[in-house]
């Protein structure tokens, strides 16, 4: 697969989707993050030290993954089908693109100390 096993007591799919609604990947109940990228340690919940589970740079390059692969596409498509003017692209475009990555960067980052988490990879 493309993850690492879980260890035996934690479930790397259960953990993924705790990340992605931004939770806390042990219980499942406190916010992940006190705000846009800061994690929230200990959880004050269950007491899950979520420092230790890092995620580093990655959640950024999933992030311009993803959205390069929604944004483009549909520019090549909007050029291709209606031409519309440069102005109009960009001022349709930028800000698509803003918002997307404002919104899953966040979701990104919780999935990837999720599956950290589950996969026990940061200790």
């Amino acid at each position: 697969g493309v993850f690492p096993p879980a260890a035996p007591h934690r479930s790397l799919w259960t953990a993924i989707r705790r990340g992605l609604r931004k939770n806390c990947k042990n219980c499942g109940e406190a916010v992940l993050f006190t705000g846009y990228l800061t994690l929230r340690t200990p959880c004050p919940n269950c007491g899950l030290d979520t420092q230790r589970y890092r995620a580093d740079d990655a959640p950024a390059y999933f992030t311009i993954a993803i959205v390069g692969h929604i944004v483009v596409p549909l520019l090549l498509l909007t050029e291709r089908l209606y031409a519309p003017s440069t102005l109009v692209q960009l001022s349709v475009w930028l800000p698509t693109t803003l918002a997307l990555t404002l919104w899953i960067l966040p979701r990104a980052k919780g999935a990837l100390i999720g599956v950290n988490w589950a996969t026990e990879a940061g200790g």
